[in-house]
């Protein structure tokens, strides 16, 4: 049954050496059910359009389904403030921005996001999960190394294979440091993901035993959860759905 949520801004204090000021703080979209009670927490993860109108519709709809959800601002250093739409100029700037990001800063931001919801007394304190799409793909695999991470899921995050944000070992390479469940989503259609890559993160996956399950969705190109782009593909978006409910329903 679909709850009924409340939505709002907020800010998060950041709480280590990673900020580039003092008292940095990072805008993110709070979404949460209206009715009391004691519900998991969802870190939801951006595209390179910021926390947008689909980004913040996704926070939505996981807090209708029962949980506290928080999308924090990923490019709070480089442009407060941005969101866009999917033109080919939005493109290049958001991927300028996402070029400028570093790993250390990102984790920062969502352990930040965490300990924010560790703060509402209706959320549970036992684990937490994460849910990224593209940039933020990528993103949700390295968050999956945090303590706090018991599920993720990553949708059609480039680059995993190959770099990491801020420069370094590619984030493949600390696979072992994953503490929970990880789902991965890919599109077969996707041209900035091979499936070569995909067959790699996968291997890793199963190499150190970190509890998986890894997508792969014929005809599906890059970014097809997103209904308000031209390559969303309903049927893999609405599978791609119910395997995130079970992932997340381990944490109630």
């Amino acid at each position: 049954m679909t709850q009924a949520i409340e939505t709002t801004t907020v800010k998060l204090s950041l709480r280590d050496a990673t900020r580039t000021q003092d008292n940095f703080q990072v805008a993110a979209y709070l979404a949460q059910p209206q009715e009391s009670g004691s519900y998991p927490g969802i870190v939801v993860l951006q595209e390179i359009f910021g926390v947008n109108v689909h980004i913040r519709e996704v926070t939505e709809r996981i807090a209708q389904e029962g949980y506290v959800a928080i999308a924090p601002a990923l490019f709070q250093r480089q442009a407060p403030g941005f969101e866009s739409g999917y033109t080919p100029q939005d493109i290049e700037t958001g991927r300028s921005y996402a070029m400028q990001t570093k790993a250390s800063e990102l984790l920062s931001d969502i352990q930040s996001a965490i300990d924010y919801l560790k703060s509402l007394p209706q959320v549970k304190k036992d684990g937490f999960g994460c849910i990224g799409f593209c940039f933020g793909g990528h993103v949700a695999y390295l968050a999956a190394t945090l303590l706090d991470i018991k599920a993720a899921a990553s949708f059609y995050g480039a680059g995993i294979t190959t770099r990491t944000f801020g420069g370094g070992a590619p984030t493949v390479t600390r696979t072992p440091e994953i503490k929970g469940t990880l789902y991965a989503f890919f599109g077969t259609e996707d041209g900035s993901i091979s499936a070569e890559q995909v067959d790699e993160i996968e291997a890793e996956l199963e190499k150190y035993n970190i509890p998986h399950r890894v997508f792969r969705y014929d005809g599906a190109d890059h970014g097809f959860f997103c209904n308000h782009r031209a390559s969303y593909n309903p049927r893999a978006a609405t599978d791609a759905w119910q395997q995130v409910q079970q992932l997340f329903g381990q944490l109630i």
